[in-house]
């Protein structure tokens, strides 16, 4: 195959330009064109089947309203909007409106419990938080505790303590000319995670969307084409909705489908087909039960997919060639992060996709493995990925965030020098393939060897019992810790004895990995801790493996 990477990444640079803004690049300049306005924006489908098709002319006329709306309610240059929506066309209006208006947008998932989203109201400082009625009991609930929020708009339901959206923008003008910002202002404050530690706000500036767009389009095989649809379950309010999905498809002029409701595998193949969509971006999870609920899809459903994205988890080599056999798409994975997105990852019609490697630094990032002082490391030695804040050709990465939201020391902790810290490990081969070792808080050490919990999740995913796989230490007085699995097993396989099934696996584990990976004891549970973004909570298990040790030492 011919491998185009070493002339795409030495000559890739940067044009960023001074002023720019994310919805004059997103809607504006689509929807007030007299030969795009008519381009569909978005698909959009509810639980219930209803659907609704927006186009970018109905996209901007909604942003101008409601940006109206929001200089009336006194919403200034820099102030924190909350969207706390699901997908849905308004989730994107209220988005391109705020930035219309130089104000930050604070997306947070509807999802969020009280605390979650009183904690991040609180921290941002929210003025006006718009929800809909799946989110708005949670948010009414914790207002008068935001001494910031001034105002509610609410979507599709009634509260006298709420403003109804279609008010406001019944009374706004229908024209507006957004504001100008220079690429650097602040645009996004995402609120990481919480994979590990306390959620801390990231901010993010207009530039970081001409950041993701060479990651993106390498990831999507050379997005955007003729015809191409772009679908994705990931929540609009999250990075991967948001940065990977959503706001890069629409910077294209090209349609994204959104969808309420909880994923599923059938349903998920429902809406590839209805919509014929071209690309997609699924987390690991998600391929992973697409493929034990549907492992021949394409005898069931006419399907155009060209490309698939995936991040958050290792994929995994029995994903890889689920993906490339069944699917006839060779998955992408990526990595990236909150902070700084869309850095490593592979695009296989330019460079070869490795199964098991997320790839190499797309075009524009300067990306290595350091170690603890922040030197890069040699070829096949593990350490911490890091992205440099200048280019190659010693420009400024418009990838990078502003820092944390007031948090200056944890600012300062993320640098060693010019050299921007992941938190995540990997090796480099002599290819410059990067492989994936987990987060650096993830590994731990078993009788002297160290172990990263990846490879062996991604092993016994391979297993057909196997839904799902966590990994984390159990604390031993011996070896230091001991190799221990959280498993998730399919339906057919929950019916057999779990003796059986944990002397197979461990049997599965060991003939495919060293002695010392395969997992000690396993314990069978019927879902595992999850971020929103699909990623596991090791750090739930570990503190559990770590309470249930003391308690039992004090015990004894």
């Amino acid at each position: 195959m011919n491998d185009q990477y070493q002339a795409l990444y030495q000559t890739f640079s940067w044009l960023v330009p001074t002023q720019f803004n994310i919805a004059q690049a997103c809607c504006h300049r689509w929807g007030e064109s007299t030969a795009d306005a008519r381009r569909i924006a978005i698909f959009y489908e509810d639980e219930q089947g209803q659907r609704e098709v927006w186009t970018y002319a109905r996209l901007t006329e909604a942003t101008n309203q409601l940006a109206n709306g929001l200089l009336r309610m006194g919403v200034q240059r820099g102030d924190r909007v909350a969207v706390v929506l699901g997908q849905r066309p308004e989730t994107v209006v209220a988005q391109m409106a705020i930035f219309s208006v130089g104000a930050v947008l604070l997306p947070l998932s509807s999802l969020f419990g009280p605390d979650a989203l009183e904690s991040r109201l609180r921290d941002a400082e929210a003025r006006v938080a718009i929800v809909d009625e799946s989110s708005s009991a949670q948010v009414i609930a914790v207002a008068e505790r935001i001494p910031a929020l001034q105002q509610i708009v609410g979507i599709g339901f009634a509260d006298e303590r709420v403003l109804p959206w279609r008010s406001l923008l019944a009374r706004q003008p229908t024209e507006f000319k957004p504001l100008p910002t220079r690429a650097l202002d602040p645009a996004i404050l995402l609120y990481t995670s919480g994979t590990t530690g306390t959620p801390k706000g990231a901010m993010l500036p207009h530039a970081a969307l001409i950041g993701n767009l060479p990651g993106f389009v390498a990831s999507q095989d050379w997005f955007p084409k003729t015809g191409d649809v772009f679908w994705s379950p990931a929540d609009w309010a999250w990075t991967g909705g948001l940065m990977d999905a959503l706001l890069p498809t629409l910077y294209f002029g090209h349609p994204i489908v959104g969808t309420s409701g909880r994923f599923s595998p059938e349903r998920a193949f429902e809406l590839m087909e209805r919509y014929q969509v071209t690309n997609t971006f699924l987390f690991p999870t998600a391929l992973k039960l697409m493929m034990k609920t549907v492992p021949k899809p394409r005898d069931y459903y006419a399907l155009a997919l060209r490309a698939i994205m995936s991040a958050g988890e290792a994929v995994g080599e029995p994903v890889f060639d689920w993906c490339r056999d069944a699917l006839g798409v060779v998955p992408n994975e990526m990595f990236g992060q909150t902070e700084m997105n869309y850095l490593v990852g592979n695009s296989d019609g330019r460079w070869p996709a490795r199964p098991g490697s997320i790839g190499r630094p797309y075009p524009g990032h300067q990306v290595a493995v350091v170690d603890a002082e922040g030197n890069p490391v040699p070829a096949g030695t593990i350490g911490e990925i890091a992205l440099n804040r200048y280019d190659i050709h010693g420009y400024p990465d418009p990838i990078m965030f502003l820092g944390y939201w007031r948090n200056e020391a944890a600012t300062r902790d993320k640098f060693s020098g010019d050299w921007c810290r992941t938190g995540d490990l990997a090796k480099v081969d002599e290819d410059g393939y990067y492989w994936y070792a987990g987060r650096a808080d993830d590994m731990f050490k078993s009788s002297g060897y160290r172990i990263g919990p990846s490879e062996i999740e991604n092993c016994l995913i391979g297993h057909p019992a196997v839904a799902n796989a966590a990994v984390v230490p159990k604390p031993d007085a011996e070896r230091g810790a001991l190799v221990k699995a959280y498993v998730v097993l399919t339906h057919d396989a929950a019916m057999q004895s779990s003796e059986t099934i944990s002397a197979d696996l461990q049997n599965y584990v060991r003939e495919r990995l060293a002695t010392y990976q395969y997992p000690k004891e396993i314990e069978f549970v019927d879902t595992l801790p999850m971020t929103a973004t699909g990623k596991i909570q090791r750090n739930i298990l570990r503190q559990q493996e770590w309470d249930r040790a003391q308690a039992a030492t004090l015990s004894s």
